[in-house]
């Protein structure tokens, strides 16, 4: 029956029938009163049937009893009803968006899983149930689905039935039903099914109705083991910390024992894992625990493992090993420490009393017997080496068969989500799926900040959202979360003494000599542009050719013209570096300074020993391996040289530089994860003052555009960025292009014209 509120009392509106009105406006002659009253419901009849047969009977205005058939076709017009401007009052069991329905219930994981790793076998289970939870036996849900009507009431409760979507439903999870009877359900596929991802055997997508219709919960075990795994700091086991007390020669912090731990749980469980904590939290030192208990666990049974990482790390690596892990035995699978006669042969070296094979990832593919051992557990330093599954380095590392694999990377999404999809396919094969499947997302949508994906903390429980990228997201991160363990240095409850990093953008004005320098190139490629190119691919090589003589000149206009002069006053970032290097002499600072280009970093050097007054080091691909941790070693001394030139690659991941306090950006990448690991090079554990990082851009120049870049990255993550980023600016159009790098001459030099 209409009603409506004639007047209020305390505080509460009182609610009088509709027809009422009718009678009391028409003795007052309020016509106006009236037709407002009932506009509302005027319009309703307009766009609702079953209001306009009601109004027309006049039946609105009396109290009714309705048939279900009748009850359920009001309560599912709600939405439409109140938008025409009427209230409704319905039975609090009623909710609109999340009607009481019957379930199909899946658990997953109840019983302890037969095997151990991802291929273990996990049991599966259908159960039927009401709203509350009170259990349907499969022949009264299979009565329900007779039903003509669409509410029914079930044991005192009223509940939707959508015939048509539970038999869909029933079907899909039948035919899952089957699959697992036949193949069993692997700890991968359970996982899948409960994150609300398709099994192998399905389409690509599960129906919404699934979802709508269908809990799925993890049973006892996977509920106990995920638990574990999810929150590592919880629950800690002994013998773990006694092994570690007596064979590792370092404290270890609190939350890197629950990083420990959380290895130790994975390996237990033969599964896999992500430790992508932050840059300089202190990743390795956790490695080097899991592997004092690999060899503590099973002393009967040698086990030999295979640790592959970056030429430039080789060094660090063996000193932390010396120094933390002294019981480890170590075989280095690098002609920097051992001949190729051993490493070549195809047989391979004895490693029968072996704990760790050290290994880069350019050798993997040139050593045959790395690819025909099968090795305990495989480990992947600075893992984003592998972001790309289409690279040789890629396919030859994932065909090396192993027990279980690990990855540590601190940057698990470093442009596109894709990057997270080779990394666990790697150390979780199976658990995202093909790549050709993740692929069709991935590419479609904008990849998020990395924490969004990867934050533990974030609630992702969050209200159903048709939103395919937050959908996406949000089984990505239910899949990964018990795989991967992300911890951030800006958390103080994880490290409360680390100081303060502050950023800095250092803009530079161009010199007269350097800016008509510059406008010479622009020049060049708008006449080029402007004749025309032979083709795509002579089109991208003139772009590209230009953009790196642009980045040269900001840096110096030597580097472009070779002839050696790098005088202070023709470049405005030299001028720029000597009043920063000026001031760190006189506060006894030492500084990192970065570039990606090898051939300036002797001429940057000799300018800053002309300041500090005596010689610093330098780093760069071409440094040989056995040499780079001397280098380090003596820029860590108390008394060390004060700056310490290295190029962008071969020194910005792995190395600890924390008697550093500065950090100088002298040019610019795309990627600022690339930058940062950089950065991180001197921010990390041992750290004890405040780091002060400046970033060089000369403005008005390519070098602004790509900083202006670099920040929508950061702020909106997009997938404009990437190390492909140079292939993606040449597939701009010639007048984005041109207003991407002509020179805003005003901006650049300033009032140095």
């Amino acid at each position: 029956m209409a009603t409506y509120a004639k007047k209020i009392e305390n505080a509460q509106p009182v609610y009088v029938p509709l027809g009422r009105a009718l009678k009391e406006y028409e003795e007052e002659k309020n016509k106006d009163h009236l037709l407002n009253l009932l506009k509302p419901i005027q319009k309703a009849s307009e766009d609702i049937s079953f209001i306009k047969e009601m109004l027309d009977s006049k039946t609105l205005f009396h109290p009714q009893a309705w048939t279900a058939t009748q009850a359920y076709t009001f309560l599912s017009s709600l939405h439409a009803i109140e938008t025409c401007g009427i209230k409704v009052k319905v039975p609090n069991w009623w909710k609109p968006k999340t009607p009481p329905r019957p379930k199909v219930d899946v658990t997953v994981g109840n019983k302890s899983a037969n095997l151990v790793g991802l291929a273990s076998l996990l049991d599966f289970k259908i159960n039927y149930s009401l709203p509350n939870g009170e259990q349907l036996t499969k022949e009264e849900f299979q009565s329900l689905m007779q039903s003509a009507e669409k509410l029914v009431q079930v044991r005192g409760q009223w509940i939707e039935v959508d015939t048509s979507k539970l038999s869909g439903v029933l079907d899909h999870w039948s035919g899952v039903e089957r699959a697992v009877k036949r193949d069993g359900l692997s700890f991968a596929e359970g996982l899948r099914l409960i994150a609300g991802a398709p099994a192998k055997h399905q389409e690509d997508v599960i129906s919404h109705d699934v979802h709508e219709w269908t809990t799925i919960t993890e049973g006892n075990f996977l509920k106990d083991a995920l638990s574990k795994l999810r929150s590592p700091a919880i629950d800690t086991d002994n013998s773990v910390q006694n092994i570690l007390e007596k064979d590792l020669d370092a404290t270890l912090r609190p939350y890197q024992k629950s990083g420990v731990q959380w290895l130790w749980w994975l390996y237990t469980l033969r599964l896999g894992g992500c430790l992508a904590d932050d840059m300089g939290l202190g990743k390795t030192m956790q490695i080097i625990s899991l592997f004092l208990l690999i060899k503590n666990h099973d002393k009967e049974n040698k086990k030999t493992n295979l640790l592959i990482l970056p030429a430039s790390l080789l060094g660090n690596w063996m000193a932390e090993l010396n120094k933390f892990a002294p019981s480890l035995s170590i075989f280095v699978a690098h002609s920097s420490s051992n001949t190729n006669d051993i490493l070549k042969t195809q047989k391979g070296p004895d490693l029968k009393n072996i704990d760790i094979v050290i290994t880069t990832y350019g050798n993997v593919h040139r050593l045959p017997w790395v690819q025909e051992i099968r090795w305990h557990c495989i480990v992947l330093d600075e893992a984003q080496s592998i972001k790309n599954p289409n690279t040789k380095q890629t396919r030859s590392i994932k065909k090396v068969s192993s027990d279980i694999n690990f990855v540590l990377t601190g940057t698990p999404i470093e442009n596109k989500l894709l990057d997270l999809w080779s990394l666990f396919d790697f150390c979780a094969p199976g658990l995202l799926g093909s790549h050709k499947n993740f692929a069709q997302y991935g590419k479609k949508i904008s990849a998020p900040e990395p924490d969004d994906i990867l934050n533990q903390q974030k609630n992702i429980q969050e209200e159903e959202d048709d939103d395919g990228e937050k959908k996406f997201y949000s089984i990505v991160n239910k899949l990964v979360s018990p795989y991967i363990l992300r911890r951030l240095k800006s958390d103080k409850s994880i490290i409360s003494d680390l100081p303060d990093k502050t950023e800095i953008d250092n803009f530079c004005f161009l010199t007269k000599h350097q800016a008509s320098c510059y406008e010479k190139v622009v020049l060049e490629l708008k006449h080029k542009m402007e004749e025309g190119f032979y083709d795509n691919i002579a089109r991208r090589g003139a772009v590209l050719s230009a953009m790196t003589r642009l980045k040269q000149i900001c840096n110096h206009p030597a580097q472009w013209l070779g002839h050696g002069d790098y005088a202070e006053s023709k470049s405005g970032k030299f001028i720029e570096l000597g009043k920063l290097a000026q001031k760190m002499v006189e506060a006894n600072e030492r500084v990192l300074i970065f570039t990606q280009y090898k051939e300036i970093i002797p001429p940057i050097h000799d300018f800053l020993k002309g300041i500090f007054k005596c010689d610093g080091l330098m780093l760069h691909g071409g440094t040989k391996i056995k040499d780079r941790q001397k280098l380090v070693d003596a820029f860590q001394k108390d008394d060390g040289p004060p700056f310490f030139v290295l190029s962008l690659k071969a020194g910005g991941t792995g190395l600890t530089l924390t008697k550093a306090t500065q950090v100088i950006h002298f040019d610019r990448w795309w990627n600022p994860s690339v930058e940062n690991q950089a950065t991180d090079r001197a921010y990390r554990i041992g750290q004890k003052k405040n780091v002060l990082v400046h970033k060089f851009i000369c403005q008005g120049t390519i070098e602004d555009k790509i900083n202006e870049m670099i920040n929508i990255k950061k702020m909106l993550a997009n997938d404009i960025l990437g190390q492909d980023d140079n292939q993606k600016i040449t597939e701009l159009s010639d007048r984005e292009l041109l207003n991407m790098i002509t020179l805003d001459i005003h901006k650049a030099v300033g009032d140095t014209l």
